[in-house]
Formats: C-alpha cells, sequence, structure tokens
C-alpha cells in the first residue's frame, strides 16, 4: 500500500504505562498527530476547522500491536489513505520503531465528513479529494 506521508514522534514518558512500553491507546494518538499533519497539507488543517466546509467524525479506529516502544524510543509513522469513498474514507498507518528497525503497529482511521449544521452524512469535499487522489491516484474509482 503507498503511504505517501511520513512523520516522526518521540515517545515520552508520560506515553508509557506501569510495564514501562508505550500504553497502547497512545499508538493510536501518534499515528492520528501524523495523520492530522498529511491531512493539513492536503489542505484539511484541524487547527482552522471554522474554515472547513464539513467536519468529520471518527467512526473506526484499527490497531494491530507488532512490537513494543519505550520511553525515549522515535517512531517513524507513514500514513495515507486505503479506500476514498462518497461521504467517507480509510486513512492507513505503519509505525516503525527507529531505535529498533522493527515494525511496532499498523492500524486504520474510518472517517466520515458530516455537515456542520445537520451532523448528516455528506460528500467528501470536491478540493479534499482532488489532493488526496493526486497523492494516491491508485485510489481513482
Amino acid at each position: 500500500m503507498n503511504l505517501p506521508f511520513v512523520g516522526t514522534a518521540r515517545i515520552r514518558f508520560a506515553d508509557t504505562d506501569a510495564n514501562g512500553h508505550m500504553y497502547f491507546a497512545n499508538y493510536l494518538v501518534v499515528a492520528d498527530e501524523v495523520m492530522s499533519d498529511y491531512w493539513a497539507e492536503l489542505g484539511w488543517d484541524f487547527n482552522k476547522l471554522h474554515e472547513q466546509p464539513a467536519l468529520t467524525f471518527s467512526v473506526n479506529a484499527n490497531i494491530d500491536f507488532i512490537s513494543e516502544c519505550l520511553a525515549g524510543d522515535t517512531v517513524e509513522v507513514a500514513v495515507g489513505f486505503s479506500r476514498v469513498g462518497s461521504s467517507s474514507l480509510t486513512a492507513a498507518y505503519e509505525m516503525r520503531n527507529l531505535r529498533t528497525g522493527e515494525a511496532a503497529a499498523r492500524g486504520t482511521f474510518t472517517s466520515v465528513f458530516v455537515a456542520k449544521s445537520t451532523r448528516k452524512s455528506m460528500p467528501i469535499p470536491a478540493d479534499f479529494r482532488a489532493a488526496i487522489l493526486k497523492r494516491q491516484p491508485e485510489l481513482t474509482d
């Protein structure tokens, strides 16, 4: 799968659990932060939601844990989209621990675009869809 955007994150002590490795839910947080950077690069900046033509609701989050990450580790997260529907899309990520060189996790996030006024499903805005397909033409219907 083509994951065209890569970001990194450093694992903090606060990200770990009593076992000394990253708490399972924080893998999702790290992946979501890098995914948000990619969305911003494509023109959908979550820090400027008032400027966006719609809201996005996360309706599914999935993670496959592969290996542990410790405080002080840096992870590389590759992100992209695996599916673009009419009103929803699925983003995919793969996380690699740079200290060990091992895969750490992989998974997906599914988001639905909704109208701000009605909170009902609406088509993915054309500009955002076009930006995704420019980077990942293999997703074209």
